[in-house]
């Protein structure tokens, strides 16, 4: 028998008040988001708006396999006692809402468990955008959720449901059905709980003139401004942080396109613009302005040895990949420190960002060679207290089209 998880959360802004609730169905093995829900249900209380999350997150489990097993964990006390059958229902907006919960499955396969507030991020956050939307006059789409930013993608949820048993004859309200979950660590997957990463959201700067014509274009260059193309994409870049609304903080490279770029976003989320020498691009000394195939012709050897040795530098005394490397790494340590459990945008250039990704993935150097990097693309990689890092998206251009 196939295992879910869903997880369900609610909310309103005012109890009562605009309200939205958030749900995302995991499979219990890999831990794997296979679904996620939200919706703005107008003025409700939280209790409500948790119930309805709960209703959501079930019929998803039942769309998707009617015959699964399914761990409902949630951070409201009142749903996962009263769904358990150990509390009464009493308020007659519950009533019903509970009975329709408890007929989308059959109560002998689903089980509660209560989770604390942190450990329900990913349902709080969807019951968040939920309301944002409705405070737009919009509803959620899948479109508005930061799962990619905002949860460690591949984690298998801990506890995993290993049994079940009959409820202990607490009277149980209307058709909820007593249950209780028997629940143990899955061995070698159920981390310690690290609290919130330092999350960076790596956006490379929009279009200069030179991006279209595929130039080098370093730190030792002519240091160019944004196209009237590339502020385009820097505005769009920022509808599309607004709607998220995540991003804590924002720290730009120094050179001119970063910093233009991080103004236009900062300006529609609100923030000031922090700079780290770190975040600069490679200095790629004779080559900056020219195409790759004019260094082509005129440094063959040079460009030959840059392309297969990391401590290889381009002719006139630029960056080696590995300076580059050291920089950007020595720059992450000091930004995962300065802005632990925040998430923070770094407006940066094409090498920076794909050396965030390498070290991160543990990947050798040639991989920078594997990437694609395009202008106004976002990334994130998120970096826990006990040192480890996860990529959670990479060269994301969907708020351009």
């Amino acid at each position: 028998m196939r295992e879910f998880i869903v997880e369900a959360d609610g909310g309103s802004r005012g109890n009562p008040g605009p309200a939205g609730y958030g749900a995302v169905l995991l499979d219990a093995l890999t831990g794997q988001t296979l679904v996620e829900a939200a919706e703005y249900i107008g003025i409700a209380t939280n209790n409500v708006a948790e119930y309805r999350g709960l209703v959501a997150g079930l019929r998803a489990a039942r769309d998707l396999d009617p015959g699964a097993a399914v761990h409902v964990r949630m951070d409201s006390k009142l749903v996962v006692e009263q769904m358990s059958g150990r509390w009464k229902i009493k308020h007659p907006d519950l009533k019903p809402l509970a009975a329709e919960a408890a007929r989308v499955l059959p109560p002998d396969r689903v089980t509660y468990e209560w989770i604390p507030r942190e450990r329900n991020k990913h349902a709080d956050r969807l019951a968040n955008e939920a309301m944002d939307a409705g405070r737009r006059g919009e509803q959620w789409s899948p479109a508005d959720s930061t799962a990619d930013l905002d949860t460690a993608a591949g984690a298998v949820p801990e506890p995993r449901v290993t049994g079940r048993e009959p409820g202990s004859g607490a009277e149980a309200g209307d058709d909820a059905r007593a249950a209780r979950v028997v629940a143990t660590p899955s061995a070698g997957w159920a981390p310690p709980d690290l609290g919130a990463p330092a999350t960076f959201v790596l956006l490379r700067h929009g279009e200069t003139a030179l991006t279209p014509q595929k130039r080098f274009s370093g730190s030792g260059g002519s240091d160019p401004s944004l196209s009237d193309v590339g502020r385009e994409q820097a505005q769009r870049v920022a509808a599309a942080l607004a709607r998220r609304g995540t991003v804590q903080a924002i720290v730009s490279s120094p050179l001119a396109r970063t910093r233009e770029t991080a103004a236009i976003v900062a300006a529609g989320l609100g923030l000031e613009v922090a700079v780290a020498d770190g975040l600069r691009e490679t200095d790629f000394g004779a080559w900056e302005g020219l195409t790759f195939g004019e260094v082509h012709e005129r440094h063959p050897d040079d460009l030959n040895a840059w392309l297969t040795d990391p401590e290889a530098r381009p002719t006139g005394g630029g960056e080696s990949f590995a300076t580059t490397a050291a920089r950007v790494a020595a720059a992450r340590d000091e930004l995962v420190t300065a802005y632990a459990g925040r998430t923070v945008l770094l407006v940066t250039h094409v090498t920076p960002i794909k050396t965030f990704v390498r070290l991160a993935l543990g990947a050798p150097p040639e991989s920078l060679f594997r990437m694609e990097l395009s202008a106004a693309s976002l990334s994130a990689v998120a970096y826990y207290a006990d040192g480890n890092a996860s990529v959670r998206l990479f060269n994301d251009t969907s708020h351009l089209r």
